[in-house]
């Protein structure tokens, strides 16, 4: 029988309390963890700008979003199953754990700060690696590539801390459902459809958007030069803020995601498994009794 809704979240406050016993007593091996997450999410990235690369024009945008979450969605799946840290999924379990008093706020910023590092590494590193193939580095791959920066980066800041919110709800609503049903089938199922959704549906994702965003600011000279194009009659992308800008994005993409995760998932499920906040089974940052879950 799938698990109810208290013993959901006390499973969720369980995978915090062994989580952030890694951050607190190993936590470089926790920025490992969160660097091997963000490089599985670039992949998922770079999949989907391979099988989308020229479908737009060909057989029309909604197609293209299809193909890019069909294979995206594997990204968190593998993430999940191999128990590597993925920032937006730590934002409801931690807050899960504040609530359950397993951790303290000061724990909960330290873990989110050092899976969002972790994260940021492995994903630009693991961009910066496929900028230096030659795979990437031809049309239509560089047009398409191109098109996906502009289309994101050209957005303005409540277009995309709006499209924050609607990712991380949407995707975390399926992490946490993963930990509730019973059966490798059912619980692949649900850690896909979170991916697939939020890449159909061109949400905006953190860590998916530093692979996204990354690859064509790192070729960006190729492109221009493969398109015959001087930045008069080009869209140039920059690293900075502003319009076009990828920190522009970031920030705005993480306190979306901020929202979305914590506010509409962690505390929603807390909320609704009890009225009142358990009693406290340990100190904030003292280990539970071992339990092997997945996490993510």
């Amino acid at each position: 029988m799938p698990a109810s809704m208290d013993e959901l979240v006390d499973r969720v406050a369980d995978i915090c309390t062994e989580k952030w016993t890694l951050v607190r007593e190993r936590p470089l091996a926790y920025v490992l963890s969160g660097f091997s997450g963000g490089a599985m999410v670039a992949f998922g990235a770079t999949l989907a700008l391979s099988v989308s690369a020229g479908v737009p024009e060909t057989m029309g945008p909604g197609v293209a979003n299809l193909l890019m979450g069909l294979v995206f969605m594997f990204s968190l799946v593998i993430i999940m199953i191999s128990g590597m840290t993925l920032v937006t999924a730590d934002m409801y379990i931690g807050l899960i754990g504040v609530y359950r008093q397993r951790i303290s706020w000061g724990s909960l910023t330290r873990g989110l700060l050092l899976g969002y590092i972790g994260n940021f590494l492995g994903s630009l590193f693991f961009m910066w690696l496929i900028s230096r193939s030659g795979g990437f580095s031809h049309q239509p791959w560089l047009m398409r590539a191109h098109e996906i920066g502009v289309a994101k980066l050209g957005q303005t800041a409540t277009q995309i801390f709006v499209m924050g919110i609607v990712c991380t709800w949407m995707l975390q609503t399926a992490a946490i459902l993963y930990f509730k049903v019973e059966g490798d089938g059912a619980k692949i199922a649900m850690a896909a459809y979170g991916p697939f959704a939020f890449v159909g549906c061109m949400a905006e994702h953190c860590i998916a958007n530093i692979g996204f965003l990354a690859l064509p600011l790192l070729q960006q000279e190729l492109f221009l030069e493969s398109s015959a194009l001087t930045a008069n009659h080009a869209v140039i992308l920059h690293w900075g803020f502003g319009k076009y800008g990828w920190a522009h994005n970031q920030l705005y993409t993480v306190l979306g995601n901020i929202v979305g995760g914590m506010l509409f998932v962690g505390v929603v499920y807390q909320v609704l498994s009890s009225p009142k906040l358990p009693s406290r089974r340990n100190k904030p940052g003292e280990a539970q009794p071992s339990r092997k879950f997945e996490v993510s």
